[in-house]
């Protein structure tokens, strides 16, 4: 294994202003939110990550630290915490890949499952979300309006446009499973939130939706609605992650797209 360099996070960066950290920002919910400064800080995401994903959603996950979820994208990421005001603990995170650290380890996580050839001119001013998840007993509209009121803040301050992600559904969803689910949603978003071809993307391993049942009334997961919501475009058809045990759909948002009521919210 080669060894990684230093990440450059937001709040030690003149070149990316984030929040200050001797002052995160405090929600009347009484959650906290910042950005990890210090390794121990990502590691506190890394486990969360962990419960969440190999836990509760069953992944395959390999770690080189036990309990934490670790890839190689970590140390070149910014890792965006929600902790609990009371017990300090994090109950929310998103990890933030920037154009800039994206040429440094060579590519996006996204690339690693689409072929996003068309996406080259977005790059520059791109960056990935990825990673995203919330404590169980945590999951309220408090906490995802908290990380996505910071991340919109953190693009607008430093002038970039574009997030792009991999959404999960999870091969069982809503009593359905075998990727019903998935198929069902695809065919679903295809119809009214597909981007235009110019920003489409090629899975590399496809879910074979064409063998599977796509005509369930089903409705995507929690997070991906938010993100429509938002002005999210799907990118194109979903692909597998064996690992996770997940369909995985492209998306594509941009804050031009943010509705008003929205915009007015998290860039002032």
């Amino acid at each position: 294994m080669r060894d990684l360099p230093t990440p450059t996070l937001p709040l030690s960066t003149p070149a990316l202003r984030g929040p200050s950290p001797a002052r995160p920002a405090v929600d009347a919910a009484g959650i906290q939110v910042g950005w990890a400064r210090h390794q121990d800080e990502v590691r506190a995401a890394q486990r969360l990550r962990y419960e969440v994903f190999a836990g509760e959603m069953g992944a395959r996950l390999s770690t080189p630290v036990a309990g934490h979820d670790i890839d190689l994208f970590d140390d070149f990421c910014e890792h965006l915490l929600v902790r609990d005001e009371a017990t300090r603990e994090v109950i929310g995170t998103y990890r933030v890949l920037t154009p800039a650290q994206a040429r440094r380890v060579g590519s996006t996580y996204s690339d690693t499952e689409f072929d996003l050839t068309r996406l080259r001119d977005l790059r520059e001013r791109m960056v990935e979300l990825g990673r995203s998840c919330v404590h169980p007993g945590h999951r309220h509209g408090g906490v995802i309006l908290a990380l996505w009121g910071a991340l919109a803040g953190f693009m607008h301050r430093n002038r970039l446009d574009t997030m792009i992600g991999c959404a999960s559904i999870p091969m069982w969803h809503q009593g359905v499973t075998s990727g019903d689910a998935a198929a069902s949603i695809w065919r679903q978003l295809s119809a009214t939130h597909l981007a235009p071809i110019r920003y489409q993307v090629q899975p590399r391993l496809p879910l074979p939706v064409e063998r599977l049942d796509g005509s369930l009334a089903v409705e995507p997961p929690a997070l991906i609605r938010g993100y429509l919501r938002l002005g999210a475009k799907v990118l194109g058809a979903p692909a597998w992650d064996p690992d996770f045990n997940t369909a995985d759909l492209p998306m594509l948002m941009r804050l031009e797209d943010l509705p008003s009521r929205y915009r007015r919210h998290f860039l002032g």
